[in-house]
């Protein structure tokens, strides 16, 4: 992963233990109300704990395992991962930019595609001018690859 998607996690692991206080206490209180089995509130914070100390063990795993690859360190003329690809679609002639990323960091939305997604498989190993056929859910697709960089 990038150093960007670690800290992420990072992130969202530090909020999560945070909140592990806050649903011990809804659980102290929620018991106070008397009768655990119809108890909705009890429920829920113990769902909701349940749910936190999952994801946290989640990515605290991950985190263990990341090989954190800055892609400002890299360079080449071949795509890899976080290379920055600036790719044109031959049959519609848009250009679109995106980056190679970890799983756990991939937003289409912001132009950050997963190493393991269709479009970043076929195009690993390729250079600026090298044609690009890939097969996505929405059909074939060729691309041309326009740029390679690595920030």
């Amino acid at each position: 992963m990038t150093p960007a998607g670690a800290q992420k996690l990072k992130d969202e692991l530090a909020r999560l233990k945070e909140e592990r206080p806050k649903i011990s206490r809804e659980i102290g209180i929620a018991r106070e109300h008397g009768d655990l089995s119809e108890n909705a509130e009890y429920h829920a914070a113990k769902e909701r704990q349940g749910l936190v100390e999952a994801r946290l063990k989640d990515i605290e795993d991950k985190l263990a395992r990341a090989e954190v690859i800055d892609p400002a360190k890299l360079s080449g003329d071949r795509v890899r991962f976080g290379a920055t690809v600036t790719l044109t679609n031959l049959d519609s002639d848009e250009e679109s930019t995106y980056q190679i990323v970890g799983a756990d960091e991939a937003d289409i939305n912001q132009g950050l595609i997963s190493i393991s997604a269709p479009l970043a498989r076929a195009l690993i190993g390729k250079s600026i001018g090298d044609e690009v056929v890939v097969q996505l859910p929405a059909g074939t697709r060729r691309y041309e690859i326009g740029d390679i960089a690595f920030k």
